[in-house]
This record gives structure tokens, sequence and C-alpha cells, in this order.
């Protein structure tokens, strides 16, 4: 197994690693080594915070971006475009000449041997690791349910739900079967958390308002959006009064909501809750965790979500020069003894402690236990409404909207993606049109219309019935 060389950053002028500007030099400086996996809200805050200190930063990714993930919804329902919620990691870190980005795979650690392996075999050495490799969406033991109702976690997944979305309205337009347009035509959302909400608010919204008027066979507003909750109420984590003002809102929006009702199987034409079946050809998946598969390797206990049972100061037991932070740790901080929720906020101040505890481990004064700052908790359900509360304070409707709209302009990274995205935002507010409606990708959907015969009739502009089709 191949070892990666340390590297010293020193300011150099051009040809350097490629943070801006800075040289190599094979010596090792005589500073602790952190590696950091993972970009996101959790490893990315937690290099920036150790960025300031005398400390040697590797941080490892699989993609070269970080993503804002509470606004993937927003691309993958035409809204916004892939690159105005993603940075490059290394542009977002190039003024910190003691950090080092690397693109690639963690597969394993050892942990014993203080090393990572990345994929080619690839180890790289840490004095102390930062874990932060996020999480995916769970199918409760059906992996294959997967490709027929894709989850919503990085950009690839956005811009498939985009192409799926588009491509089944397309597909309806040159239909001339009425049943299988009802079907292209019904999109079904399972999950109603946050995600679940946004994604079924914002998809009826864009069928009612932005597509109407495209196309001549059919009539966008009367697509159907069902979306399914397990229990007994959408927004389980919000109060039950806010939970009431999103599923009103929803159910103005033309949204079916079915709470109470559990998915028992995905099939390319349906998905069955119990013994019903909701005719669909778009399904998408926003309910249950998964955790990085990195988990199962490490050897240490697991929570029965396989996440990473951490101390109070998000260190690993047995292992104190080892954090676990964001969705793979499983953290008692929540009511009633609860693990936090998977969401930014948590991610971020997580990285910011692990980072603080780390710098006093090197100082060598005593690690502190995580203290979560509760931030409050929003969800948007369309045009001007939403809910949102912060403990005791509560808003609904445009000034919730409102107050969504300004943390998550503040959370975005660069000064460029913000404009951007507020542009976007308030040219769909006025016209409510959307630029990001571009089908990319494969051209036929796995779950698209059935075979039929060689040729047929398309359906008259006024959506009449066309004759019976040429044998």
């Amino acid at each position: 197994m191949a070892t990666l060389p340390d590297v010293e950053m020193t300011p150099g002028g051009g040809g350097g690693f490629g943070n801006g500007g800075y040289s190599r030099s094979p010596t090792p400086p005589a500073v602790a080594h952190v590696v950091v996996v993972g970009g996101g809200f959790g490893g990315l805050y937690t290099a920036r915070t150790l960025a300031r200190r005398p400390v040697r930063i590797t941080l490892v990714d699989r993609q070269n971006y970080h993503l804002f993930q509470p606004l993937l919804y927003q691309v993958a329902t035409a809204q916004l475009s892939p690159g105005d919620i993603a940075e490059p990691i290394r542009a977002l870190l190039r003024k910190h000449p003691n950090v080092r980005v690397l693109l690639g795979e963690v597969t394993g650690v050892d942990l014993g041997g203080r090393r990572v392996v990345l994929d080619g075999g690839l180890a790289l050495g840490y004095d102390y690791l930062v874990l932060a490799t996020g999480a995916r969406h769970a199918y409760f033991g059906h992996p294959e349910w997967e490709s027929l109702a894709p989850g919503l976690k990085n950009l690839d997944d956005a811009v498939e739900i985009r192409r799926r979305i588009l491509l089944a309205f397309e597909l309806a337009e040159r239909t001339p079967d009425q049943g299988q347009r009802r079907a292209l035509l019904t999109f079904v959302v399972v999950g109603g958390g946050p995600t679940g909400v946004e994604l079924a608010g914002t998809l009826a919204e864009m069928a009612r308002r932005t597509l109407v008027g495209d196309f001549r066979a059919i009539d966008p507003a009367e697509a159907r959006v069902v979306l399914v909750e397990r229990k007994p109420r959408v927004l389980p984590e919000f109060p039950e009064d806010l939970s009431a003002v999103a599923e009103g809102s929803l159910r103005a929006l033309g949204v079916e909501v079915r709470t109470g009702a559990g998915v028992t199987a995905v099939t390319p034409d349906a998905v069955w809750l119990g013994d019903e079946p909701i005719a669909t050809r778009t399904a998408l998946w926003a309910a249950g965790v998964a955790v990085s598969p990195l988990a199962t390797t490490l050897g240490v206990p697991l929570d029965r979500s396989g996440r990473v049972i951490v101390a109070p100061d998000l260190t690993l037991p047995q292992h104190p020069q080892v954090y676990a932070i964001g969705d793979i740790a499983a953290f008692a901080g929540g009511p009633g003894g609860a693990p936090l929720p998977g969401v930014a906020t948590v991610a971020i101040q997580q990285g910011q402690w692990a980072a603080a505890n780390i710098w006093r481990t090197i100082r060598r004064r005593g690690r502190r236990r995580f203290r979560y700052a509760e931030r409050g908790y929003l969800a948007v359900i369309g045009r001007g409404a939403a809910v949102a509360y912060f403990g005791r304070f509560r808003l609904q409707g445009l000034p919730a909207w409102l107050a969504w709209l300004l943390v998550h302009v503040i959370y975005l990274m660069g000064f460029e993606n913000r404009l951007l995205v507020l542009v976007q935002w308030a040219w769909l507010y006025l016209t409510h049109q959307r630029g990001a409606r571009l089908i990319t990708g494969r051209r036929t959907n796995p779950a698209s219309v059935a075979p039929g015969p060689a040729v047929r009739h398309l359906p008259a502009a006024g959506g009449d019935d066309p004759p019976a089709p040429l044998m």
C-alpha cells in the first residue's frame, strides 16, 4: 500500500499545489496533521476554523465542490442551476496555505495505524481525524427501489430528478392513451419531512404556474402531486400547529397529502400504499436516512440507524484523536436524549467544535463537551409560504418565507452565488418563470411509457382522443 507524501505549503510563485500560488516542499513541518474526510458543512467548517491555527490540514472529498444541500430541491424543480448552489472546495480554501485538498474516495480507516485508505490503495497518515461523510436516503431494506424512486442528496440526484419531472410532461404531451397520460402527470413524493414538503410544494407550483401555456395537448395544471408520510402529520419535527399550517398550504397548492400511510412497494408504474396502488411514472424519495458505508468499516459501536456513537466531546470512544460529526454521528443532544437531526446547523456547529477541541488537545488543554445552540427550523412550501420556529418564536406565511430566504442567502458560500441566487429568486417571484428547465442525460425514463404499437397518432392540440392507432 502506497503512502501519500507529506507536503508543506509555503508562499511562492506559480506551479503550486493548486491552493493559490503555494510551492511544495518534501520536508514535513513539525506540526500536527489533521485529516478531514468530507467537504460538506461539517468538514468545510472544521477546515476553515482550524486553518487559522499552526496545523497541517488535508481535506479529502470524492467531489471537487462544496454543495449547499438545503437548496437541492430547487435544482430538482428547475428553479436554480447546479452551479448556483455549489462552489469548488479549492476556491473556498485557497487563502489558507496550510490546507491541502485531495480529490478521492476514502475506502477505509486504520484506527490502530492512524491511516486513512483512499481509492487506489493510497494511504494518508494523520494525527487527528475528522469524519464528516454525510448520509443518503434509506429504503428500509428495499435497495431495488432506489432506481425507481431516486432520493435527493447530491447534484447528480437533483439533475436526475429534474430530468424525470420534465420528461414526464414531455412524454404526456405525445402520449395518446389517457390512462398512461394520467400516470405520467402523477408525481408521488415519499416522505413528509422538510425535503419532501419543499419538493412537493415546489413541484405543484411549477406545474400550475410555470408550465401553464407551454403545452398544447395537455394542461400541466392538471398534474397530480401526492405527498406520502407514514407518521400522522407532515413535518413531524415541527410543532403541531405549524405542521397543520404547512399541510394547509400544500393543499392550497393542489398537493394531495396522505398521512399515516406507509409505502409497501414501488414498481415502474405505481407506488403502493398497502393494497392501494397510485399509478405513476415518477416517484421521488425523501424518507429515511442511511449513513455513509464508511461507518460500518470502523469497527466501533453504531446506533440502530448505522451512525457512529460518539462521546460527549464528539470523539470515538477508545479513539480520542478521531472525531465523527454531522450525519455520520449519533450525538444524544436532542429533546429527551434523542440524536440531533441531520441538518446543516448541527454539522456546522460540530465542525467548529471539533476544530476547537483539536486545538485544545494540541495545547494540552482538556476537550469540552459539545453543546448545540438551537438555531430553529424552517421549511418553505411555495411562493411566499413557509413555516419557521426559533424556540418559542414562530412564523408562518410571508414572514417565515422571508426569514427562510435570509438564512439561506447568508449561509451560501461565495458572494457570486449569493448574488446569482437572489437574482433568480427575484425573477421567479415576479414572473413564475424558471430558467433551468433543461432535460440532460439519458433520453428515456426507466419508468416511462409502456410499449405500444409501432406507429400512433399524436393527440390533437386540444387534447382530444386520437383516431385508433395504425397497426
